[in-house]
């Protein structure tokens, strides 16, 4: 089965397609800002421009933007070509990005930039599973809740006891998550939203 992958939760934009667990093609760009316009292009650029029999996305935690653009664009893309849009966690990603480089199963934290200052946190175990849901914590927060040796992500914890991996997710290493159960097409920003509703008039 042939799976196109879209990843514009962070910094990063990337997608992928896979036949079964083999990458057929894929592209990585760090562009910070821009993924709605470079998304497209990427995409057209696969094989076939990327045409397959399911979609997989990165479903956040990330940019609210990020998320949005790539939800979007697998939903649309679902729609005309009639197949399924399935979502990964952009965290569990990473957890087995930083997993795969290693040469024995250990357990690892990822941490990725949030919003306003905060980081999402989220802690796996050797097997590759989440210890607890993904949080949004504030540096300070940090030092009690990473534990685990690794750390990967785009932030440093900065402990002369952590190894850490600095590490965006990418698109082409969607097969190690590709044994785990997809979730839905939903974004997961890991934070409540930062428009509040209107009170209401007295």
């Amino acid at each position: 089965m042939r799976t196109l992958v879209i990843d514009t939760a962070t910094r990063a934009c990337s997608v992928a397609l896979c036949d079964g667990d083999h990458v057929i093609a894929a592209a990585h760009e760090v562009i910070g800002r821009g993924h709605a316009e470079r998304l497209l292009p990427l995409i057209n650029a696969l094989p076939d421009s990327g045409k397959a029999d399911q979609v997989m996305v990165n479903v956040g935690p990330g940019s609210f933007t990020g998320i949005r653009v790539g939800v979007a664009a697998a939903k649309a893309l679902g729609l005309a070509w009639h197949i399924d849009v399935y979502g990964y966690g952009c965290l569990a990603l990473v957890a087995a990005m930083g997993r795969s480089t290693l040469s024995e199963a250990t357990a690892i934290d990822v941490v990725m930039t949030g919003g306003h200052g905060e980081y999402f946190f989220e802690a796996f175990d050797a097997h590759g599973l989440s210890r607890a849901p993904v949080r949004s914590i504030l540096p300070d927060d940090l030092m009690g809740l990473a534990t685990a040796h690794m750390v990967a992500g785009d932030i440093d914890p900065q402990r002369a006891d952590r190894q850490w991996l600095e590490l965006l997710p990418n698109a082409r290493h969607w097969p190690l998550l590709s044994a785990m159960h997809p979730l839905a097409a939903t974004p997961i920003y890991g934070r409540a939203p930062d428009a509040k509703p209107a009170a209401l008039p007295q």
